[in-house]
């Protein structure tokens, strides 16, 4: 199996940032042309990963949604950080921290429009980490 950990900044302000290329990169140089599963882990209690279409407004319906079902006013009993923060630490209930990708003769697997996504809401966390693990067939 090999590894690697990417720093990823995502920012004051909730975002869905993009690590499709990221992954299609790592997966290249990593699967020598084979066969196997790519692993996307996300080692923080307040983000998660996301298969979503981007650009087209889903990844802002995504956010708008999370507000909605974790609104940042709620009485969180979870306190520290900034108000709010307890709905971040409730993030990946709904959106699990990681995903498991087919990797098919050396490239990444999605559909048409699939993007693999860090969905981060955090805004006391402006750095995060994610780590690819490719595990050959």
């Amino acid at each position: 199996m090999r590894s690697e950990v990417v720093d990823v900044r995502t920012g004051s302000s909730p975002t869905v940032h993009d690590l499709t290329d990221v992954c299609e990169r790592f997966v290249a140089e990593s699967a020598g042309g084979g066969d196997g599963l790519l692993h996307v882990f996300v080692p923080h209690a307040t983000a998660g990963v996301a298969l979503i279409e981007t650009g087209s407004g889903s990844d802002d319906d995504l956010l708008a949604l999370l507000e909605t079902l974790l609104p940042g006013g709620f009485g969180w009993r979870h306190r520290h950080g900034s108000p709010g923060h307890g709905r971040d630490h409730v993030l990946p209930a709904f959106v699990a921290p990681y995903a498991t990708l087919p990797v098919i003769s050396g490239r990444l697997e999605l559909g048409t429009w699939q993007r693999v996504c860090l969905v981060d809401t955090n805004q006391d966390n402006l750095q995060r980490k994610v780590r690819l693990s490719l595990l050959q067939g």
